[in-house]
């Protein structure tokens, strides 16, 4: 049995980047940074410093491209090769960070990560989600480094826009829909029932606390809320598929998310915005009672997530559009993780009823 639950230290506090040489020093005498061109000029500041004051030499920042693609992998590699580092610093929202970790797994070097919005997981996985170069999705992999220590600078994320914590509340709230339906494959132990106790939790504080992280945001200020909701997003999210292994992992929700993501109409919608949405499609695939969905949409209603492909960009899907997006998400490697076979029609039903509830709910 393996399980690997997550990074080997996680750090959440104000200004932590501030401290980041003395991380660096506990690997290595160098560090190359690498990250999207926004959180670069967000993070390296506080991380300058922190290395100068370390007395550890500075290694010329290497942007990201924008996607987490096998073409990106292999050209910061190559980068990396170069300038052999001693540690990778990965700065970033998710894409960036499922690169790096990615980058990290390939060259065999120590990874901190400092994710800069609380948008998704990644930080503090062991997996990467890659596409092609144009954003469509191509598959989960296992060939990433779980960073061995995730900085999270509550400054940094309390600044970002509140839209990216939105996101992560809606990629995290998956947790628990997407292991209650795949433990279900599984015979139940310890490890499996506590990873869906968890993610129920999870669940629950989100539901409880969303909105008052998300005005702590919109504010610029930081309470518990968001200290709780941040950690739910970057840090135990990730524990449920550590403990959970693959009795909890990503299920329809994922798998319709990444069959959407065919459509160029959806890029400028975050993964876990669309991830959302695929929830409401998993718990229509489920026949689950109509008022737990009604009730979820009420929530996404309070928070602006959507629970209509109007919302994502989406004005109107053909025949063939339709048929494509069945086929694309049951081949998904996520759809696998369903109680029981889901097949196109299936998929094209399930999304074709909640755009319908979802009109019966605007009409209220």
């Amino acid at each position: 049995m393996k399980v690997v639950t997550g990074p080997g230290q996680y750090v959440r506090e104000a200004n932590v980047l501030e401290k980041i040489g003395l991380y660096v020093k506990e690997f290595g005498q160098s560090a190359l940074l690498i990250g999207g061109e926004t959180a670069l000029s967000v993070a390296k500041p506080k991380i300058i410093k922190s290395l100068e004051t370390n007395e550890l030499p500075l290694l010329e920042p290497i942007p990201f491209s924008g996607e987490c693609s096998w073409s990106e992998i292999n050209r910061l590699v190559e980068i990396v090769h170069k300038f052999k580092p001693d540690v990778l610093i990965g700065i970033g929202g998710g894409k960036a960070l499922d690169t790096v970790k990615a980058v990290a797994y390939a060259v065999k070097l120590p990874l901190i990560a400092v994710p800069t919005i609380a948008a998704t997981c990644a930080a503090a996985t062991p997996i990467s989600i890659l596409y092609y170069d144009e954003g469509i999705f191509i598959e989960i992999s296992r060939k990433a480094k779980a960073p061995n220590v995730v900085l999270v600078d509550m400054e940094i994320i309390q600044s970002a826009p509140y839209r990216f914590l939105v996101a992560g509340i809606g990629d995290t709230l998956a947790k628990w829909f997407e292991s209650r339906a795949s433990v279900q494959k599984v015979k139940p132990n310890a490890r499996n029932q506590s990873a869906v106790r968890l993610a129920n939790g999870i669940f629950q504080l989100l539901l409880e606390e969303g909105e008052a992280a998300i005005e702590a945001v919109k504010q610029g200020t930081e309470n518990s809320s968001l200290e709780d909701v941040v950690d739910s997003i970057i840090l135990i999210s990730g524990s449920v598929s550590g403990y959970g292994g693959d009795d909890c992992r990503t299920a329809a929700a994922h798998a319709i998310y990444s069959g959407l993501t065919i459509f160029p109409e959806v890029h400028d919608t975050y993964h876990g915005e669309i991830v959302a949405y695929g929830i409401l499609a998993q718990l229509c695939l489920e026949e689950k009672p109509i008022k737990e969905i009604t009730d979820l949409i009420s929530f996404y209603q309070k928070v602006k997530l959507p629970y209509q492909l109007l919302q994502m960009g989406i004005q109107t899907l053909s025949p063939e559009q339709w048929k494509q997006l069945g086929e694309v998400s049951v081949t998904i490697e996520d759809m696998a993780n369903m109680p029981f076979v889901v097949t196109p029609s299936m998929v094209i039903k399930a999304i074709q009823q909640v755009e319908e509830i979802g009109k019966l709910v605007n009409v209220q």
